[in-house]
């Protein structure tokens, strides 16, 4: 999914936390970003007479992860009216449907399926869906057509700040990589554009330490839940792939305690994380 693009932002109100039109060249796609707050306004836009995937991302109250809520509409504005009235947690809705040839019913039933797998997949997020949606049947061609509609939506969404979706983490050169060892476990990691990412099977402790920092106990029993982190006998390990918002976070919920990621993540060689940034072979 790595090619150059260009995107196309536009604020009809011209406030940045309004509400957002996102298009892609090269793409029938269209993208709508609808702060909560603002959503008996923009109801009546025409994008949601048409059908649609939609996504209703807010924060947890229980954790650092945002929850998110994935559904399907034909059309979009009856399911995002009712969402209004009976879901009380999301602060924005995005919506994509089809400036070109309208989606059909079988879909936007697809990229509901789609989307919702790669969210459990990517354990990023408090998915508020109970159930797995079942894709419905499609020819071989109209699944292609589907995928192909929602790599671009996949571009789109960490473009305007929303990653709750992406699975697993960019490819790492093993020259790139960078270790971990402390309190019994061990870990690999390196740093990407995303954040810095943590490989699977990388270990982590069971228990925290006194100090342990309550926003890294939240991030533990957040991965814990939602199967990122599992045990394996006496040891917990990471069950993926997951990217980490810096090299700090990453090493304090793997030890379970406060830590410079800076200084603990290390080079085979022994190098540091921050003499790597400072380009120092010291």
């Amino acid at each position: 999914m790595s090619r150059a693009f260009s995107l196309r932002i536009f604020l009809p109100s011209g406030d940045p936390a309004g509400l957002r039109i996102v298009e892609k060249t090269n793409w029938t796609g269209h993208g709508l970003v609808v702060p909560r707050a603002l959503f008996s306004e923009a109801k009546a836009r025409a994008e949601l007479d048409r059908a649609g995937v939609y996504l209703l991302v807010g924060e947890s109250e229980r954790g650092p992860m945002s929850r998110l809520y994935i559904g399907e509409g034909d059309p979009v504005r009856p399911r995002l009216e009712s969402h209004a009235r009976a879901k009380d947690f999301w602060t924005h809705a995005v919506v994509f449907t089809s400036k070109g040839d309208p989606l059909n019913k079988a879909q936007v039933q697809m990229l509901e399926a789609r989307l919702v797998q790669l969210a459990d997949k990517a354990k990023r997020c408090e998915l508020e869906n109970g159930n797995t949606p079942q894709p419905p049947s499609m020819s071989e061609a109209e699944v292609a057509e589907v995928e192909a509609f929602l790599d671009d939506v996949r571009l789109c969404l960490p473009a305007i700040g929303y990653t709750q979706i992406e699975v697993g983490a960019p490819k790492v050169a093993k020259a790139q990589r960078l270790f971990l060892k402390g309190r019994g476990i061990q870990a690999e990691g390196a740093e990407t554009a995303s954040g810095f990412v943590v490989f699977a099977d990388s270990g982590a402790t069971s228990d925290v330490a006194p100090s342990c920092p309550a926003s890294l106990i939240e991030l533990r029993d957040e991965l814990l839940r939602n199967g990122a982190l599992q045990a394996r006998g006496e040891k917990w390990v990471l069950s993926t792939d997951y990217v980490f918002s810096s090299p700090s976070t990453a090493a304090g919920v793997l030890l379970g305690c406060s830590w410079n990621g800076l200084d603990a993540w290390m080079t085979t060689d022994g190098r540091t994380l921050k003499e790597l940034r400072e380009g120092s072979s010291d």
